[in-house]
């Protein structure tokens, strides 16, 4: 018997007006560095809580779901890690621990480097702590925080297999390097507007 996914009714309305956006079929190379040749554009994480959800954002006003991370600035040095630790804390009002490298999505079109190739990198982290919810000082955007199990964060972007693919080597790596359970918790989460901690002392 399929578990039943629990949330509020708070939360099933904010699901409720979800907009998935349209697949970019951008390749997946899971655990493969980045060739030299390619630059790297973007960097998101999947951050995760001692119980195996992950950090998700929902901008209630155009229902879009995100993965906490963005581009590559100047100030990261060219480091996606470093970019994922900003963009978080940006985003999210997210502290996280060490990210560990995945793989990268590789964009022929270059729709994040003005029509070049490049990549888009994604990392695993422990969601150790966020703070007061605030906009993102990039964007204006307010997202909704919310703690959903990856195989139903997958189901939210709308990334189909090639998301699941990812998923499963975020979970992996979650599990050999964080502790986490491989089985998540099935309950959506809101985390609090007030902030709160997460998964403290994290490696």
């Amino acid at each position: 018997m399929q578990q039943r996914i629990e949330y509020s009714a708070e939360i099933a309305d904010l699901l409720g007006r979800i907009r998935r956006r349209p697949a970019a079929g951008w390749p997946w190379r899971p655990g493969e560095a980045v060739p030299e040749w390619l630059p790297v554009k973007q960097s998101w994480g999947w951050l995760f809580a001692p119980d195996g959800r992950v950090l998700t954002l929902v901008n209630p006003k155009d229902g879009i779901v995100s993965l906490p991370g963005g581009s590559l600035e100047a100030e990261d040095a060219g480091d996606p890690a470093v970019a994922l630790a900003r963009e978080a804390a940006e985003e999210a009002q997210a502290v996280i621990g060490p990210a560990h490298y995945l793989g990268y999505l590789y964009d022929r079109v270059g729709s994040a480097n003005g029509g070049h190739e490049c990549a888009r990198v994604r990392m695993a982290a422990a969601l150790r702590e966020v703070g007061p919810s605030a906009p993102d000082p990039a964007s204006g955007r307010h997202y909704r925080r919310l703690l959903v199990a990856p195989g139903l964060v997958v189901e939210l972007l709308g990334w189909g297999p090639p998301g699941l693919r990812q998923a499963r080597a975020a979970v992996r790596v979650a599990v050999s390097r964080l502790g986490v359970p491989e089985a998540a918790n099935e309950v959506i989460e809101e985390l609090p507007l007030a902030g709160c901690e997460v998964f403290p002392g994290a490696a």
